[in-house]
């Protein structure tokens, strides 16, 4: 008896987490498609709306060729250094985040891989349940089924939230640098690498100090692994080959909305 009711409650679970998830083919259709408003956009839009405000947009669309490698680095270096060698959930750094968490005594860190912040990003928004956790996790699952770690990464770059109303590195470099992604120094890049974690709260204008520190140990860790002045040969446990981030004959996109600045 005990044994079916646990049953029963794990089939009434599965399919409340079932009906949560985007349909498969709007996962798949990622690696040809740019996504329209993301989840977090929409979360942004209703936050703003609740306080009597319009909410703002920047978001320019670029491929990896047009991403300075020092921002590649960054990133990968600070968020998640074996993003070329997990299948979408590092366990390594998931075990490390809670056995840190459990001495502090406190949520301070997380492990979550990019593509799992891409998943939340797309599909889930910044709540945190056990529910939508278990969502974002098959949908992690179902990204690295469907795209390259390629497409992943450029997603990725191009959808995360740098600011109020800043989506993507070409936004964010343009609004913080005055600059081009393409462009980014390594300190610039350590920057914005910096704000990910929080960037309404961890950027130069809302707390220098706090981003200051921020920034230091994005770079000591771009330092520490051997990411500045590198390609992207050799990053994580299973490195991609000696060849240049964009394919030869890129993939082709379907034109998204225009976006306006």
């Amino acid at each position: 008896m005990v044994a079916f009711v646990a049953l029963g409650a794990l089939g009434l679970l599965g399919a409340w987490v079932a009906a949560g998830l985007p349909p498969r083919s709007e996962v798949r259709a990622l690696a040809t498609t740019r996504p329209g408003k993301t989840a977090l956009m929409r979360q942004r839009e209703r936050e703003a709306e609740r306080k009597g405000e319009q909410a703002r947009r920047s978001q320019t669309w670029v491929p990896l060729s047009r991403v300075s490698r020092h921002l590649l680095h960054a990133v990968l270096a600070s968020e998640d250094q074996r993003f070329f060698g997990h299948g979408g959930i590092d366990w390594t750094a998931l075990r490390d985040s809670v056995e840190d968490n459990v001495k502090r005594r406190r949520l301070w860190r997380g492990g979550s891989t990019l593509t799992q912040q891409l998943a939340k990003n797309l599909f889930f928004g910044t709540s945190r349940t056990p529910v939508r956790k278990a969502r974002e996790l098959v949908v992690t699952s179902w990204l690295e089924e469907d795209l390259t770690k390629f497409r992943i990464l450029t997603l990725y770059l191009n959808v995360i939230e740098w600011g109020d109303g800043v989506y993507g590195c070409e936004a964010a470099a343009r609004h913080w640098y005055d600059k081009s992604a393409a462009s980014l120094t390594p300190a610039e890049a350590a920057g914005l690498a910096a704000m990910i974690p929080n960037p309404r709260r961890i950027n130069p204008r809302t707390n220098p100090r706090w981003f200051e520190r921020a920034r230091g140990r994005v770079l000591a860790l771009m330092e520490q692994s051997g990411y500045l002045d590198r390609d992207l040969v050799g990053l994580g446990a299973d490195p991609p080959s000696p060849t240049p981030i964009e394919p030869a004959e890129p993939v082709p996109e379907t034109p998204g909305p225009a976006i306006p600045p």
